[in-house]
C-alpha cells in the first residue's frame, strides 16, 4: 500500500509551561524510535539551563535532543531561523531512519513550521530605527492604534513588540496543516497548573537559579533574552528591591501569565487533539506513527 504523503511522518506536543510537555516527549521518542525537536524561544540559548526548565542531562542523554543550547544569550534568534532549522532537523532525522518529535510552547514558532510561514529576507530599516527609539508607553499606544491583538503578545519584550508592529500583528491563522503530521496537546485545571509550576520554581532555586540568574547578568547584562520569567525579577532582588520569597512569587506569577498566553494561542488551532492525561496522549502519538508506518 502506498503511503498517504510524502513528507516526514510528524508528532508534535504542545501546551502550557509546566504541563508535563517535555515528559510526554521523551516517553513518546522512546516508544517509537524517536529524537525530539525542541521549539522554545528561551532553551535555545546557552547557560540558560536552571531558570527556562530545560531537559535535564539525564533527559537529554536518554534521547537525542535538537535545537536547544545553540546560540549565546547577547545572539538574535528569530523564528525564521527557527523554521530553517527545525526543517532541516527533521528531514536529517528521518534520514536515520527515526521519527521526529517536535515539543514545545512557543506558539509561533511551532506555527511557523506546520503552516509553512513565509517571511520576508527584507527588513524595513527606517520603520524598526523609529520604532526602536520609542519608549515602551509609545510602543503600546501603536500597538492599539494599530487594533494588534495583544493577546498573544509578551508585551513587556520590547523586541517582541516591535516584531508584531512590523508584521502588523501576529501571523493569521490559518494555512494548511502539514501533511502526515499529528498535533497533540497537553491541558491542566488552573489549579493543578500553579501547583505544578509553584513547585518547578521551588526546585529551581534549590537547583541553583539565582546563581545561574547572577552570572548571566554580570556578563550579558539584561539583554532581550533575559527578559523572562524569573530572569526579568533578579535584578530587583539583587538590588534589595524585593526579597527570596517575593522573587518566588513573582516568578510563578509571571509563569501564569505565560500560560495563560500559551494557552489562548493554541486554543485557536483546530488541528490540535488536547489531553488532560498524559499516558493517553502518548498513546494517541504511538497510534499515530504505528498507522503511518502501516501505509508504507
Amino acid at each position: 500500500m502506498e503511503s498517504k504523503s510524502t513528507q516526514t511522518p510528524l508528532v508534535v506536543i504542545v501546551g502550557e509551561t509546566a504541563s508535563g510537555k517535555t515528559a510526554a516527549a521523551i516517553e513518546v521518542a522512546k516508544r517509537v524510535n524517536g529524537e525530539i525537536i525542541c521549539a522554545d524561544s528561551r532553551t535555545v540559548y546557552k547557560k540558560m539551563d536552571i531558570g527556562t526548565a530545560k531537559p535535564s542531562l539525564q533527559e537529554q542523554q536518554s534521547i537525542p535532543h535538537h535545537l536547544i543550547n545553540i546560540v549565546e544569550p547577547n545572539e538574535i534568534f528569530s523564528v525564521a531561523r527557527f523554521q530553517e532549522l527545525a526543517n532541516k532537523c527533521i528531514q536529517e532525522v528521518a534520514g536515520r531512519g527515526r521519527v521526529p518529535v517536535v515539543v514545545g510552547g512557543t506558539g509561533l514558532y511551532v506555527d511557523a513550521l506546520l503552516y509553512n510561514f513565509q517571511f520576508s529576507d527584507e527588513v524595513d530599516t527606517t520603520l524598526r530605527a523609529s520604532l526602536e527609539q520609542m519608549n515602551d508607553e509609545e510602543l503600546t499606544t501603536l500597538l492599539n492604534t494599530k487594533n494588534i491583538d495583544t493577546d498573544l503578545l509578551n508585551t513587556k519584550n520590547r523586541r517582541h513588540v516591535i516584531r508584531a508592529i512590523e508584521r502588523g500583528g501576529a501571523p493569521k491563522f490559518r494555512q494548511k496543516l502539514r501533511e502526515n503530521t499529528v498535533v497533540l496537546g497537553i491541558t491542566l485545571e488552573r489549579d493543578e497548573l500553579r501547583s505544578r509550576v509553584a513547585e518547578r520554581v521551588d526546585l529551581m532555586f534549590e537547583n541553583g537559579f539565582l546563581e545561574e540568574a547572577r552570572q548571566l547578568l554580570e556578563v550579558y547584562g539584561p539583554v532581550e533574552s533575559l527578559k523572562t520569567p524569573g530572569y526579568n525579577a533578579v535584578g530587583r532582588y539583587l538590588k534589595g528591591e524585593i526579597n527570596e520569597s517575593e522573587l518566588k512569587s513573582t516568578f510563578v506569577q509571571s509563569d501564569m501569565k505565560l500560560a495563560k498566553r500559551q494557552r489562548t494561542w493554541f486554543k485557536r488551532s483546530s488541528d490540535i487533539d488536547w489531553f488532560v492525561d498524559s499516558s493517553r496522549l502518548v498513546e494517541a502519538a504511538v497510534a499515530f506513527v504505528n498507522q503511518t508506518r502501516d501505509l508504507v
